[in-house]
């Protein structure tokens, strides 16, 4: 109370004066915090958030495209085909779904419904590389996927049917809707043993008759497509330059015709051989060597024993006949010397002739190699 002037003295207002900031320690003021600041920022951190989520999950999305255009893809399923061919992997190959068929799926097709596995092993694969697929098309539930290689020189393109066969997970799984595998019809003759991509196949071991094949038919035989085969015949007595042929369309028949032509070994020792069987013949003092292509016929008597020589020895060629070969007609002359006695008068008169005459044969093939020569004539065996 103001004792001078009698009034009292009213305190002053709670809020009439702010209240000073605090200080620290140093005498610096310490600002309080700013509210509306630490929002802003909490949005642009919450915001950048989540972009980078939608990032990665954008990131995850698309790393699974890849992974499934790459591996789980109709694509991705051929591509390990035609890779599995290239490195020489046959049975891998073979093992894939779709690829392997049965004799009922080939008559199915109008192909031979006993056509041999033999081809189907490593051992008869052509080497393949640049391997790519070019094109991806649709058609209803079938993927149709093109794809272009280089078979030892040869460019090839091939398409296959691929369809959906499950999952595994959320990955897909994919299957051949129709064969990769062909058909070979291959027929060779003048020989029963041929060669395919340096693999030996007999006949008689692919053909559904066994021993009894007929060396005339063809044999039908699997094979892969994409696949370059080249068949030839290289043995003592046959020989053939070889003929490629690319299996580029899958699930159908290729024709494919070998013949064999005679080594030169082998036709020098047909011709030593008949020269020896032509001399051998004219050894025997008769008008009609037995089992020879010659011959003299006369109505009257013998004077003397008939002398005969070879002037003229046949030039020999040959070509395939089923699993042997035949002997073609080639021209001969003989010569024969002998007294010809009268049957009229008695007189007797020398005969000095040359006699020419056609020279036949045939040759059997054995089954270990060995050949059986017969040699004929026009009317004689």
């Amino acid at each position: 109370m103001d004792t001078a002037s009698g009034r009292a003295s009213a305190p002053p207002a709670a809020d009439a004066t702010p209240a000073a900031a605090p200080e620290a320690a140093d005498g610096q003021v310490i600002q309080p915090p700013r509210k509306r600041r630490s929002r802003r920022r909490l949005a642009l951190d919450l915001t950048l958030l989540g972009a980078v989520g939608a990032l990665l999950v954008g990131a995850v999305f698309a790393a699974w495209a890849v992974m499934q255009r790459e591996f789980y893809s109709p694509a991705a399923f051929v591509e390990r085909y035609v890779g599995l061919l290239a490195e020489g992997r046959a049975a891998d190959a073979l093992a894939l779904p779709g690829v392997a068929v049965n004799s009922a799926e080939l008559e199915d097709a109008g192909l031979p419904p006993t056509a041999s596995e033999a081809l189907l092993r490593s051992a008869a694969l052509a080497s393949l590389k640049d391997v790519h697929v070019v094109s991806e098309e649709q058609d209803g539930d079938i993927t149709r996927v093109t794809v272009e290689y280089e078979a030892r020189g040869y460019d090839g393109s091939t398409t296959f049917s691929v369809e959906r066969d499950g999952s595994i997970g959320l990955a897909p799984t994919w299957r051949f809707a129709k064969s990769p595998l062909a058909v070979m019809n291959l027929g060779v003759t003048g020989s029963m043993v041929f060669d395919v991509n340096g693999f030996e196949i007999d006949k008689r071991q692919v053909s559904p008759e066994g021993a009894d094949a007929d060396p005339a038919a063809p044999v039908s035989l699997l094979v892969f497509s994409p696949g370059l085969y080249s068949v030839s015949v290289d043995t003592a007595i046959a020989i053939t330059p070889g003929v490629a042929v690319l299996s580029d369309s899958p699930f159908r028949a290729i024709p494919v015709s070998v013949q064999a032509q005679p080594t030169e070994k082998f036709l020098g020792v047909v011709q030593d051989k008949v020269e020896e069987f032509l001399t051998s013949c004219a050894t025997q003092e008769v008008l009609q060597p037995t089992a020879c292509p010659f011959g003299f016929f006369v109505e009257d008597r013998i004077g003397s024993l008939p002398k005969w020589s070879i002037v003229q020895q046949p030039t020999v060629a040959v070509e395939p006949d089923g699993a042997g070969w035949s002997i073609l007609a080639a021209e001969a002359v003989a010569h024969i010397d002998v007294d010809i006695r009268s049957l009229y008068d008695g007189r007797v008169r020398a005969v000095s002739e040359d006699v020419p005459f056609i020279v036949k044969g045939s040759i059997s093939v054995r089954p270990d190699g060995t050949a059986t020569i017969v040699v004929t004539g026009p009317d004689t065996n």
